[in-house]
């Protein structure tokens, strides 16, 4: 027996659902085939997926190729029309074990080879859950998919679909059983985070479900929340950043950009402002709070001044962690009709924010030299403080333990102890 092989493009969502893919191929009895769960957010995204479809049949001439993932969903006839690939599946479709069931050696060639529905007509959110997908110490939850709105640069609704909650209780039950086999950290996961809880009864919030896990689950030492739309943060979570200590200081923001017009072009929900604003607010909750962001560089029409704008938000939110995306057009959205900025230009500006980005990282880890903090450890001489900062150790320690260390200096990106 060949075992199925997994190749996985894009987000950690995209990671997670591979991860269920695994386990359904393994029961269904899958063999000798070759699974690429595909990314959409850029048109560069799909050329690597296609690129890595030829590699595979190239490596494995025998090997079924599976196509599934957002490219997949969006486009599934670009990937039946390649000849490398023998079947095609939707990001719903694939977390169904009965497409994995007809997917069998005895089952080859008897099954449709694209298998592709409406994802805008799935309502619920698949069942599949991952006890412990992330390290040892740290594991993923995925509490939401899909989103409802409709940014002028991004296709991915068109991918995973309108959004859909995972009920509380099923999270709860889920995080009980990861800290029973000894997880002491949980990452709250989804495609729009923020929106969770809007397509259940009585239409709960995000702060709902965090309050009730911390609640719920004492044992738990810490729990993080993934990329959040600030906009959208209700008075619950506000709480529980003011109140809850084993809920991490460290935010990762949907921001995209700092200039109003830029933002209105773009169709987000916040203005420059509202960013700001929301990060002051936190900061003061809890003063210990750090910030990632996401931010395009070079989105449609943007000017010196525009783009001026957005690179003085990394001080005005005191952003740390940047995750800067140079515009890339996608064919099928609104901002892919828009005027384009010159590709010189949009690499320029994009190098302008990693640099600030950097400036924000030495100056946080610089300002922890002498300070204790508790540390998840991931291996025997690195962990992540409460921040989500590398801390780099001389001795080994216990994997997956929580260490109190103080801080004695840094290198270019990590804080080191001994």
């Amino acid at each position: 027996m060949k075992p199925p092989v997994f190749s996985n493009h894009g987000c950690r969502l995209n990671a997670y659902e591979t991860e269920a893919m695994k386990d359904l191929a393994t029961s269904a009895g899958v063999e000798n085939a070759i699974i690429v769960n595909t990314c959409a957010v850029t048109a560069e995204a799909v050329r690597k997926a296609k690129q890595d479809i030829r590699k595979q049949r190239r490596a494995n001439p025998d090997a079924q190729i599976i196509v599934t993932g957002c490219a997949a969903q969006i486009e599934p006839a670009t990937f039946s029309a390649m000849e490398e690939v023998n079947v095609v599946l939707g990001n719903t479709e694939k977390m169904d074990p009965a497409t994995w069931a007809g997917l069998a050696p005895d089952l080859i060639g008897k099954t449709e080879a694209v298998q592709v529905n409406d994802i805008m007509s799935v309502t619920d959110t698949a069942g599949h859950l991952i006890d412990g997908f992330g390290t040892r110490s740290r594991a993923y939850v995925q509490v939401q998919n899909g989103c409802d709105h409709r940014c002028t640069f991004c296709i991915i609704p068109y991918g995973r679909g309108n959004s859909r909650s995972v009920p509380a209780g099923v999270v709860v039950d889920q995080i009980k059983r990861l800290v029973d086999r000894g997880y002491n950290e949980v990452v709250l996961t989804g495609v729009d985070l923020t929106s969770w809880g809007a397509d259940l009864p009585a239409a709960p919030k995000l702060g709902d479900l965090v309050m009730r896990i911390l609640k719920l689950i004492p044992d738990l030492p810490r729990l993080r929340i993934s990329s959040i739309d600030s906009i959208e943060v209700d008075e619950n979570l506000m709480q529980a950043i003011a109140t809850e200590q084993r809920l991490m200081p460290h935010l990762h923001l949907s921001l995209q950009h700092g200039d109003d017009m830029i933002l209105k072009r773009m169709k987000r929900r916040h203005l420059r402002d509202d960013a700001i604003a929301f990060c002051e607010q936190a900061s003061k909750l809890r003063p210990d709070m750090t910030y990632g962001a996401d931010i395009i560089a070079g989105f449609p029409t943007e000017t010196d001044t525009m783009f001026a704008n957005s690179l003085k938000l990394v001080d005005d939110c005191n952003l740390t962690w940047l995750h800067v995306f140079p515009y890339s057009a996608r064919q099928g959205t609104p901002a892919a009709r828009m005027p384009a900025v010159n590709g010189t230009i949009i690499k320029s500006r994009a190098a302008q924010l990693r640099a600030a980005g950097d400036i924000r990282v030495q100056s946080h880890l610089a300002a922890q030299i002498g300070k204790t903090h508790n540390v998840l450890m991931e291996n025997a001489h690195m962990g992540r403080t409460e921040q989500f900062t590398e801390v780099q150790f001389d001795t080994a320690q216990p994997e997956s333990q929580i260490i109190r260390t103080q801080i004695t200096g840094h290198s270019e990106t990590q804080l080191l102890a001994f």
